[in-house]
């Protein structure tokens, strides 16, 4: 049975707001359905370990609440990905919220955990602010994973368009532009998603699903 494991947020404030963030869990949610409708099974990591904080929970969201009272231990106790083996796992998948913004992209042993998974011949998939694990994970001859490869994710309009721009310590968009990803994207809000290479990356929420279902694909291929 192949794995693929969610990587999580561990920061749970948003900036001097005030408000309180974490990882989106619809983007692990809607996800996490489709790869278990596949045959995958499924596990949890997060930056510091322990029970990482939660945002995006709709009360008319089945498929969020399904999840969470199905994976309710596990979330509760999710280990660091220092504690992890690479060989493990087939895929691994930066879920989004804004909190990533302030500790995906310096969480080295996470990128060290899927840079590993990716150059054994798996998959790195992300959506809408997951990508910041992106924008400083190299491979093992120094180069930026996105380098030279499509990539999406939460868009600097669609930043702007929350009102949060000035509010997150870097623009996702450009940061990953600037390591050289052929940046693609849609219109604020539709589902967008992009594969290249074993990377597969997506723009929002509403393009959760699709990143899983392309990593499938990936993976297969």
């Amino acid at each position: 049975m192949p794995k693929v494991l969610f990587a999580l947020t561990s920061h749970g404030r948003l900036g001097d707001t005030g408000r309180t963030t974490g990882f989106y869990v619809p983007e692990v949610a809607h996800p996490a359905e489709v790869f278990r409708a596949a045959g995958w099974d499924i596990a949890f990591v997060s930056v510091a370990g322990g029970q990482p904080p939660r945002d995006g929970i709709k009360p008319d969201d089945t498929v969020t609440a399904r999840f969470l009272a199905d994976n309710e231990a596990a979330l509760a106790a999710t280990p660091t990905a220092a504690e992890l083996d690479a060989a493990d796992y087939d895929a691994v998948y930066f879920a989004g919220g804004h909190g990533t913004m302030w500790d995906f992209p310096d969480a080295t042993a996470l990128a060290r955990l899927a840079a590993a998974v990716y150059e054994r011949g798996g998959v790195v998939a992300a959506v809408c602010h997951g990508p910041a694990a992106l924008v400083n994970l190299t491979l093992t001859d120094g180069s930026h994973l996105v380098a030279g490869k499509q990539v999406s994710s939460f868009t600097d309009e669609e930043e702007a368009a929350v009102g949060l721009s000035d509010v997150v310590p870097f623009a996702l968009e450009t940061a990953l532009t600037e390591r050289g990803a052929k940046f693609t994207k849609a219109a604020n809000f539709t589902e967008h998603a992009v594969a290249d290479t074993r990377l597969v990356t997506g723009q929002n929420p509403a393009s959760a699903a699709k990143v899983a279902e392309l990593a499938i694909l990936q993976s297969a291929n």
